[in-house]
């Protein structure tokens, strides 16, 4: 029997109907599996992304393959978006901003915080490192966060008056001294509610203790205006105390390192070399040029002068150019003991003679402008 054209076409859509997958309900829900799966992927946070380290490690991430890394700032620059990053625009303080942050997140890279090293803001440091460490643990806590590295300082631990002992993670927190400087005591409460508020269930909490961060892209001088300083003739006189310093690009890369083989609850000391001032100074010279300061006071002097010079200033309503915690910080000795950080996190910080010339390079180029190679 033959068939019409009708009779045709209604075979030929009835064979390419069934040749469709048919929308069972186990096909649906193959397909919602798949689009939660890509969904749930597990992300990287790192808050204060935007800072002089925090830039360093997010662009780190990206070149190792991390192909899903969130940024929280409170601004989002446009180098950011250039990355293909995530961001989300908030603070670690705002509850909302910390429970949207954390969706989906599996490990987070808290370094969050403003540094200062005057009195001015010890309100403002408390609330963002203290609270609000509180806040983004609870946060992550509560959205089933595995682990958390925490941006501390070496000020929590490795500093002494005297200069004669290297200290390590044991050492016991000298809270008598870094009271007098409200950044370091934000810095020890810190590290106390993070330990509080984040642990248990598996979660792994590591605490990192970079010292005196040097390197290139400090936008904000944060941690390199000593340099400036130094270059522009500001420091007069030779501190009596001693410092200890670590390039940002090997501190990122130990809090990488520390992100898997970091054991919960400890602590790791980084740093590059323990240097008195006199030596510090001695080397810039050498590398810029520029002289450096030839004579130290003794401790209480120099304090005392930069208390009175910061007075007259002050009533003068001009900046001063020396701020007298400066100054008796620099009375004091910061070095320590990377030993643990070399064992575990298989630390090997670069030459500090490096890490010194990209800092001066850096400082030149973008602070004193070309006149600074004259």
């Amino acid at each position: 029997m033959t068939m019409n054209k009708d009779q045709t076409e209604r075979k030929a859509a009835t064979k390419a109907k069934a040749a469709k997958p048919p929308k069972s309900g186990v096909a649906k829900a193959l397909v919602k599996k798949t689009a939660l799966a890509k969904r749930a992927q597990a992300v990287t946070l790192v808050t204060g992304g935007t800072g002089f380290l925090g830039a360093h490690l997010v662009r780190q991430l990206v070149e190792s393959g991390d192909s899903k890394v969130r940024v929280m700032a409170t601004s989002v620059p446009a180098w950011l978006e250039e990355l293909g990053v995530e961001t989300v625009a908030g603070s670690v303080a705002n509850r909302q901003d910390a429970a949207r942050a954390v969706v989906g997140v599996k490990e987070i890279y808290h370094l969050a915080g403003r540094v200062s090293r005057t009195r001015d803001g010890a309100h403002e440091m408390y609330a963002l490192h203290v609270e609000g460490t509180r806040v983004l643990c609870e946060a992550a806590s509560a959205a089933g966060v595995e682990s958390l590295v925490l941006a501390s300082s070496s000020g929590t631990i490795a500093v002494t008056e005297k200069g004669e002992a290297l200290p390590d993670e044991e050492w016991p927190t000298p809270i008598d001294i870094v009271s007098r400087w409200p950044y370091y005591a934000s810095k020890v409460y810190q590290e106390r509610v993070a330990l509080e508020n984040f642990g248990g269930d598996g979660r792994r909490l590591i605490i990192m203790n970079p010292s005196l961060l040097l390197g290139p892209g400090d936008e904000r001088l944060s941690s390199t205006k000593v340099i400036l300083d130094f270059l522009g003739g500001k420091i007069m006189t030779r501190p009596t105390g001693g410092l200890s310093f670590v390039d940002v690009r090997d501190a990122a890369e130990a809090f990488r390192t520390a992100m898997t083989h970091g054991r919960h609850g400890e602590r790791y000391l980084l740093g590059a070399v323990n240097w008195s001032f006199a030596k510090f100074f001695a080397r810039l010279e050498r590398l810029t040029k520029k002289s450096a300061p030839r004579f130290s006071l003794p401790s209480r002097l120099a304090i005392t002068g930069a208390r009175g010079l910061h007075a007259l200033y002050r009533h003068w309503d001009l900046a001063p150019p020396v701020e007298p915690d400066e100054i008796q910080m620099a009375e004091h000795f910061w070095y320590l003991d990377t030993a643990k950080a070399e064992r575990e996190l298989s630390f090997a910080p670069r030459d500090p003679a490096v890490t010194l010339q990209d800092t001066v390079s850096y400082v030149r180029e973008h602070f004193l402008g070309h006149s600074a190679f004259v």
